[in-house]
């Protein structure tokens, strides 16, 4: 494993591990705020809990998860899509500067908001990461094109070997016994 991906995954997850906490442990202090973004997804999922406080907990809990998962470098691309899926209505939730009648206050939400865009970019990133290994739909490719090319070997040396041990059949057959 890298340097980078030694000391990056942990920074990246850290965040989330710090925020999903903080959800899990008082989800009451952000229900209020993901409210308006929680109310149209638990209406069309219904795998969801209905109360704003127990999605937003388990909100948490998948980000602590995850962020577990990234920072030790265990299964790290499926821990990265899962924060990432968690970090969109976060961001919609307790981001929406759009709204805010201040300037100052615009201006803040704005760069909070751009922020995590920043951080679900490298979320992204790390998912994609395959740690200098081949990725799983790579290996198939090849496996099946590496298949396909023995099955062409065996084929031109079965070919090969046919048409003399034909021959000799015919030859064997016309000797006397």
């Amino acid at each position: 494993m890298s340097l980078l991906r030694l000391a990056g995954r942990p920074l990246l997850a850290s965040m989330f591990v710090a925020g999903g906490l903080n959800s899990v442990r008082d989800p009451k202090e952000v229900a209020p705020l993901a409210e308006p973004v929680i109310r149209p997804v638990t209406e069309r999922v219904s795998a969801l809990p209905d109360r704003t406080e127990q999605v937003v907990r388990l909100n948490g809990a998948v980000q602590v998860v995850a962020g577990v998962l990234l920072g030790m470098g265990r299964v790290p691309r499926p821990a990265a899509l899962a924060i990432a899926a968690t970090l969109v209505p976060t961001t919609l939730a307790g981001h929406r500067f759009w709204e805010a009648e201040d300037p100052a206050e615009r201006a803040q939400q704005r760069i909070h908001f751009l922020k995590n865009l920043s951080m679900l970019g490298g979320l992204l990133i790390a998912a994609d990461d395959t740690g200098g290994r081949p990725s799983l739909w790579w290996r198939g490719r090849h496996s099946a094109h590496d298949l396909r090319r023995e099955a062409h070997l065996v084929r031109r040396s079965v070919r090969a070997t046919a048409r003399p041990a034909t021959a000799a059949g015919r030859v064997r057959a016309k000797l006397p016994v």
